[in-house]
Formats: structure tokens, sequence, C-alpha cells
């Protein structure tokens, strides 16, 4: 089984393309859409309290996710991401919470943003409001920037840590 194929099987009616998260959209006008966006390389508690969080904010949640050379250009280690968009998309699509997943390829969210225009914008409270990308959209029209705390002790950094030293 090749990549495409392997793809493919992991496939979910939530993980929608920009242009289909769009008429999805149109059709449920009136209905508070709340945007955040993020790696999600390995799913932790931290993730999943954030992301009911970020729901509870609204009527819907829609979460940018980071193509895989998005998440390489982040900085975050050569070996990362450890699970291909694929992976990532298909068991965020599986959370409660998350009633879209769509992915960017570039380094910020904007032009997603820009193209949701969302009445809630969240991040996790490691990210100052003032930080926030997308913010100047967002209260443009209106709406609200939120930056939600953090689970305490849950990081993908420190968890990817932790296994390569234990794997020594």
């Amino acid at each position: 089984m090749n990549a495409e194929q392997a793809a493919s099987c992991l496939a979910h009616p939530k993980v929608v393309t920009s242009e289909e998260l769009q008429r999805r959209l149109a059709g449920r006008r009136g209905e508070k859409v709340v945007f955040t966006n993020g790696c999600y390389d390995i799913l932790h508690p931290g993730h999943v309290d954030l992301l009911a969080r970020a729901r509870a904010q609204g009527d819907l949640l829609v979460l940018g996710l980071n193509s895989d050379a998005s998440v390489r250009r982040q900085g975050k280690g050569a070996d990362r991401p450890v699970n291909t968009f694929a992976v990532r998309a298909f068991v965020l699509a599986h959370l409660e919470s998350v009633d879209y997943v769509v992915m960017f390829e570039e380094d910020t969210p904007y032009n997603l943003i820009s193209a949701v225009r969302p009445q809630v914008l969240v991040k996790g409270g490691d990210w100052t409001p003032d930080r926030i990308v997308g913010r100047d959209i967002v209260e443009a029209d209106g709406g609200r920037v939120l930056s939600l705390p953090l689970l305490e002790g849950y990081s993908t950094t420190a968890l990817i840590s932790r296994i390569r030293t234990a794997s020594r």
C-alpha cells in the first residue's frame, strides 16, 4: 500500500478542504464559529482538554491543522511531525469537540482564518493574545480572541523527549 492509499483509508467526513469548509459553514449561518489551530502531532490530554474548552465557546469548532511541511518549518525538530497529516487529522476528527479539521500549508493559519471569519479565536495559554495570529481579523469583525490556560504537565515536546531518553 502506498502513502496515498494509506491516507485514503484514513479519510473522515470532518476532514475537509478550505473550500469545502466555506461551503459547509455557509449552510450554518447564525452559529458561532470557534477556530483554533496547531500541529497536534501526538495527541495528549492537554490537547483534548483545550479542544473541549475551545468548543464550549461557540456552536462549532474548526481546527486548522498544519500540513506536514508546515510542521517541519516550525523548528520542532527534523523528525517532526511524528505522525503524518492524514493520521493527525483522522484522530482529531474523531473527537466529539471537533466539528471540522482543515489543513493549512502556510507557516501560520492567517489566510485560513481570513477565509473562515470565526467569531471566536482560541489558542492555548502559552500564546498571549497579542501574539495570536488572526487576532486583527477576528476583532475587526467584532469577535473575541482567547488564550485559555493549559492543562499542566502535558506537552508534545516533553513527551517526545521522554520517549527519546527511554529508548537510549
